[in-house]
């Protein structure tokens, strides 16, 4: 579904990602793993079309996407979550999901508001709120609700659990689940080990831009030189 190959990135002459690759199957959750600062974020941005890569290719079910911009890889399937978050604080619940909406694609799942409130009951029960007014728990499942509402068939996670309460990060991994379930693709940044290990298949972990180990999640369970030389904080 998703692959990266090669990929280069810089901001101005700072070079940050040197020769990334990895891939992501139909129905597949990977976690790219990595400390503050590790080149997570910005490899996602580059694969979005965010940041232009210096070289390297990206491809969406075997569709170079390296060249196009943001609004053309989203009509492609491919759906971002940032780590900020972004909602339309000034606009109520339904209206962040109405700014999202897409066509209904042959090869995804279909979303409307009723499945997402399903999926978020939180959300159901504040409809008509306000962006602004709501918690940072309730932000980020709006956020990833309304990506949804693009109908993607596979989606980018910036950092879901940063800054969240443990009760909320428990949802948001059944939330995760829920969507492999769809067959969606999800490609997660996290710094969370244990939240990886809630969600994820097969991991990478990325280090000053190279990525250091790509493996499944219970090989990286097992190698505990790999997470204190890669993770540890």
């Amino acid at each position: 579904m998703l692959s990266v190959r090669g990929l280069n990135a810089a901001y101005g002459r700072a070079h940050i990602l040197f020769d990334i690759a990895l891939r992501a199957s139909k129905g597949e959750v990977v976690v790219l793993l990595g400390r503050n600062g590790a080149g997570k974020s910005t490899t996602l941005k580059s694969i979005i079309g965010l940041l232009r890569p210096l070289s390297g290719e990206i491809l969406m079910r075997e569709r170079s996407v390296s060249r196009l911009k943001p609004y053309q890889i989203a009509r492609l399937g491919l759906g971002y979550v940032p780590e900020e978050r972004r909602i339309f604080t000034d606009l109520t619940v339904m209206e962040n999901l109405e700014v999202g909406r897409q066509a209904r694609r042959e090869d995804a799942p279909y979303w409307t508001p009723t499945r997402l409130f399903e999926l978020f009951p939180n959300l159901g029960r504040m409809q008509d709120r306000l962006g602004g007014r709501m918690s940072g728990g309730e932000q980020q499942m709006l956020t990833i609700a309304r990506t949804l509402m693009g109908n993607p068939a596979a989606i980018l996670l910036d950092e879901p659990s940063e800054g969240l309460a443990p009760v909320i990060v428990e949802q948001m991994a059944l939330t995760i689940r829920a969507l492999k379930q769809e067959g969606l693709t999800v490609l997660v940044s996290e710094q969370n080990l244990r939240f990886a290990h809630a969600v994820a298949d097969r991991a990478y972990i990325i280090e000053k831009g190279h990525i250091r180990y790509s493996g499944t999640m219970s090989d990286l369970e097992s190698n505990g030189a790999v997470r204190e030389q890669y993770l540890s904080v």
